[in-house]
């Protein structure tokens, strides 16, 4: 008879939580455990200690955070470090005191410093300065790897972190304020169109260069290095990592994204950069050789996945502008 893992998945209403339900929608060996933020308060550390308790979870994988743009993370800089703090720490201590031993912490290739190697590998964690802009839910993140490692170096545990590279898809935040680049530059070019504006402005110079990922692909990647024996793991990092880069080893030009996501929006107007505005990272690339060591690789190209995710966002067009 098949064993049954009772799973639980926090953030399944966000674009990565929803991603990984999707991923786990035809596996007969798992049964989801979800909670919306009404049932459970993430931010309250005694009602996630009980949850874990009474509900027998074995495996946890964390998707839940304080995500935003550029906008965002300097307009709010105490939320994201407060909540994605206390996200981390209240999941990954009430994990263990509950007996969980094995979990998943996503992160963010924000983790990295401003001027790092690029390609980024996993060592230049914590070797120079992060980025200003958003710091704060860098650090939050930092921290929630450190975790990782400290409660496997003192308790035994098995809890696993990975670092996303830049993710958009279905379920992104498409408010041009305060969502990353890919859902603001749909959402602006699309409504660009329909008014049938000259031109659309973007912020920054165009030049900084960013890598994408579909998130389908990262809830794929992260159900692989989750399912993973401990030993390949630790046969493929030595010394042992306390994380693993997620993404395509593929990059582009703001100024080319820019353009190709006009391409699949059927924008024909003429595209503005603003270098008043700040750019961000001048290149955040990751070296994504140790996880292609580790059996896994990106399946969605980056025209298909704005396809896809444009194809979503119209369906969804009345309910994102009741909630924005």
């Amino acid at each position: 008879m098949e064993k049954i893992k009772r799973v639980y998945v926090a953030g399944h209403n966000g674009m990565v939580g929803a991603a990984l339900l999707r991923s786990f929608a035809s596996r007969s060996d798992i049964e989801l455990v979800t909670r919306s933020r009404e049932e459970l308060d993430l931010l309250d550390a005694q009602a996630v200690l009980g949850f874990f308790k009474n509900q027998n979870i074995q495996e946890i994988y964390i998707a839940a955070a304080k995500v935003g743009g550029i906008y965002a993370n300097h307009s709010y800089p105490a939320d994201f470090i407060y909540e994605n703090l206390t996200l981390a720490c209240n999941l990954i201590h009430m994990a263990y005191l509950a007996g969980i031993k094995k979990l998943l912490f996503l992160g963010s290739s924000c983790i990295y410093p401003k001027y790092s190697a690029q390609p980024i590998p996993e060592s230049m964690l914590l070797s120079s300065v992060l980025e200003p802009t958003n710091e704060p839910y860098a650090i939050a993140k930092i921290a929630g790897i450190k975790l990782c490692e400290s409660y496997n170096r003192q308790y035994g545990c098995d809890y696993r972190a990975v670092m996303p590279t830049n993710l958009y898809g279905p379920n992104d935040n498409f408010d041009v304020e305060k969502g990353h680049v890919v859902p603001a530059l749909i959402r602006r070019f699309h409504e660009a169109k329909v008014r049938g504006d000259a031109a659309v402005v973007v912020w920054g110079s165009g030049k900084p260069r960013r890598e994408f990922l579909y998130v389908d692909d990262l809830a794929e990647a992260s159900i692989h290095v989750m399912e993973l024996n401990v030993d390949v793991i630790k046969l493929h990092t030595q010394p042992m990592l306390s994380h693993i880069n997620i993404g395509t080893g593929v990059d582009c030009s703001i100024k080319e994204l820019a353009q190709l996501v006009a391409s699949v929006v059927g924008f024909e107007g003429e595209i503005r950069f603003d270098d008043s505005k700040p750019d961000g990272t001048p290149q955040k690339l990751l070296d994504v050789a140790l996880l292609k060591s580790l059996g896994w690789e990106y399946h969605i190209p980056l025209k298909k996945g704005l396809e896809l995710t444009y194809s979503w966002f119209l369906r969804h067009q009345n309910e994102l502008r009741g909630n924005q």
